[in-house]
Order: structure tokens, then sequence, then C-alpha cells
């Protein structure tokens, strides 16, 4: 008990630094809105009910957190104490649930969109966190990843979808490369974070929309129907 209080201390006196607070309370909104939608859009798409829609939709907006909150050695149980945030994705995902089937399934891209948005708010914030708590510059680049793209690998395992991460399109990436301007400075407060926000956000759509990808091994199939081509 004497740990958690400790903890908890210190998380209250990091939202108290200057500027800190509102740039985590900025991104925290935008993070858990842009990850409520798509989760709640990714649920409706693969016919969930109406629990399932706000199960992943939750999931989707909070995983990260969590799994951010072990990385700094914060309490998990600190996620839950935030009132207005649930109340906000809860909104949200009412919104999405509500919408005409049509106008959903016609706005495949919106998925992506509000992915790329979640991402980004997130790594920041993940890697803001983990900065302002004096963490090692590695810690910072993980906290960055793993708070970015932690919603969506729970988003995409549930409804059955292999996570973006681990395909080859250029997608964790953006979320190391928030961590890695955090980590060296470049970015360390607002107005600058909220710029590299935009930029993360630009560059995933960018990635999408040209069809970027990392390298990866073909298998000897691919390479002998490469062959046969030739």
């Amino acid at each position: 008990m004497a740990v958690v209080a400790v903890e908890r201390y210190h998380h209250g006196r990091l939202l108290r630094q200057e500027g800190f607070a509102i740039v985590w309370g900025v991104l925290n909104i935008i993070g858990t809105v842009a990850f409520a939608v798509s989760g709640s859009l990714v649920a409706v798409e693969e016919q969930f009910d109406l629990l399932g829609v706000f199960i992943l939709g939750f999931v989707t907006a909070f995983g990260g957190g969590m799994i951010r909150n072990l990385i700094v050695g914060l309490p998990v149980a600190n996620i839950w104490h935030q009132p207005s945030l649930f109340l906000t994705a809860t909104i949200t995902i009412g919104i999405v649930f509500v919408l005409p089937y049509d106008w959903i399934h016609r706005w495949q891209r919106v998925v992506s969109f509000f992915d790329a948005i979640g991402l980004s708010a997130f790594a920041i914030e993940g890697a803001t966190y983990a900065h302002h708590a004096h963490s090692t510059f590695a810690t910072t680049l993980v906290a960055a990843l793993m708070t970015g793209i932690g919603g969506g690998i729970i988003r995409d395992v549930l409804a059955g979808r292999k996570p973006l991460v681990f395909q080859a399109e250029v997608y964790a990436v953006w979320a190391l490369f928030a961590g890695l301007c955090v980590g060296l400075g470049i970015a360390p407060v607002a107005p600058a974070q909220y710029a590299l926000f935009v930029v993360v956000v630009v560059l995933r759509m960018i990635s999408l929309h040209y069809g970027w990808h990392l390298p990866k091994k073909g298998s000897p199939g691919t390479a002998e129907h490469i062959n046969h081509d030739v």
C-alpha cells in the first residue's frame, strides 16, 4: 500500500508540472476519442453486438494506457481514475453505434485515419510521461511504442484480425519516431509536441496511401513464383 501511495504521489506531481498537464490532457482526450472510434468501427464492421462494440471500443481506447503504466512503473489501477475520459469514450462509442451501417461501410478509410490519430497522440503521450518521469531513453522509446500500438493490437486480436504492427506496412515505426523526437528533446513540450502530433498523423496516412512497407523475408514459394514469371 505504501508503494502504491508513493507511485500515485509521483504521478500527481508529474501532472502538476507546468505545461505537462496541458499536453497530457489534450493528447489523452484526442487519443481516447480516436481509438474509441477506431475500436467501435472495427466492431461494427465485424458485426459485433452492442456489448461487443463497447468492449472493443473501451479496450482500444484504454489498452495502450494500461501497458504504459506497466512500463513506467505506475499502478494499472490508475487508469480507472479518469471518469471524464470514460464518459467521453462512452459517448463516442454510442455515437458510432447509432450511425447508419452504410455510412460506416463506405468510410472504411476513416478507421485508418482515426487509428493514425490515436497512434500519434498516445505515442507522444507515453513518451512524454516517461521523459518527464526521468526514465531512460530506452524506456521512453518503449513507452511511446507500446502506448501508441497497444490498444490497436488488443483491438485486432479480439476482432480476429492480424495486428497492423505485425504486417509489413510502416506502422509502429511512427510511434518510435514520436518517442525519438521526445526522448532527444526535439519536441519536449507544447507547442512542438502538437506539431509532432500532426507530423506523425500525416506520415502515417502518407505511408498508408503510397503503400510503404518494411522489408520482409519472402517465402521460397514466392521466390519460385517470381522466377517462373521471369
